[in-house]
């Protein structure tokens, strides 16, 4: 049974058609694209198209028909979303918890603990209780990895923060603020030390030159084996909350 996608072409007008997928799709004009493009955001669950400057949309939508399948394979083949709910079990820096509800109401709102993560208050809460817990944890658990590394290379940090990026893991601005996404608080810790290690790096390099990963390997070694992880394991980070 087909699905119905939504077709968004540069946010001006937009007009429903039916594929082989149920996901939503966009169109996007990129100027560094040099031809038509597909993009699966994997915690979106949904397409976008890439055109290059000048390529009209219905031969991009042309492109996208003879893609269904490829499309839909990749969409099935997502992890299931995994929703914060009681008996619910979810990582906590590599570590899997059970999420349990606290009776107790002199308990704190979110207590992470011997493997469980209690979380105090009305059940409908419990979602955006534990989800600002874990930003809040993610905050601070970057925050404490970085300060000591930038010091080891004699870089000033500026702040600190985390996001909820689609693209990329992390950022390094020219003021020396780092950026992070929260849903590395899933990932064991390793992988953090590696993409906070990467960030710190880029206070002295801003580039992806062979000095630069010789810094990044010399803060985190063994940094190609936790690329590896996140290409592999990123669907599954973004698929929790």
């Amino acid at each position: 049974m087909a699905g119905r996608a939504l077709i968004l072409e540069d946010t001006r007008r937009q007009s429903v058609a039916s594929y082989d997928f149920d996901a939503r799709v966009s169109i996007r004009v990129s100027q560094r694209a040099r031809r038509i493009a597909l993009r699966i955001d994997a915690a979106e669950r949904t397409v976008e198209l890439i055109l290059p400057p000048g390529v009209p949309a219905r031969n991009g939508l042309r492109f996208l028909a003879t893609k269904q399948g490829w499309i839909a394979a990749r969409l099935a083949a997502l992890p299931q979303p995994v929703r914060f709910a009681e008996g619910v079990i979810v990582p906590v820096l590599g570590i899997p918890h059970r999420i349990r509800r606290e009776h107790d109401p002199t308990a704190p709102p979110v207590a992470i603990r011997d493997g469980e993560i209690w979380v105090r208050g009305d059940p409908a809460h419990l979602e955006r209780r534990l989800r600002d817990h874990l930003v809040a944890m993610a905050r601070a658990e970057f925050t404490d990895r970085a300060r000591p590394l930038a010091a080891r290379i004699g870089r000033n940090l500026g702040r600190v923060g985390v996001r909820d990026t689609k693209s990329r893991w992390g950022s390094c601005s020219g003021g020396g603020n780092l950026s992070f996404s929260w849903r590395l608080i899933f990932a064991p810790e390793p992988i953090i030390d590696y993409v906070v290690a990467h960030e710190v790096a880029h206070l002295a390099e801003m580039n992806h030159g062979p000095r630069f990963w010789r810094l990044v390997d010399s803060l985190s070694p063994g940094s190609a084996a936790a690329r590896a992880w996140l290409k592999r394991h990123r669907s599954r980070l973004f698929s929790y909350g």
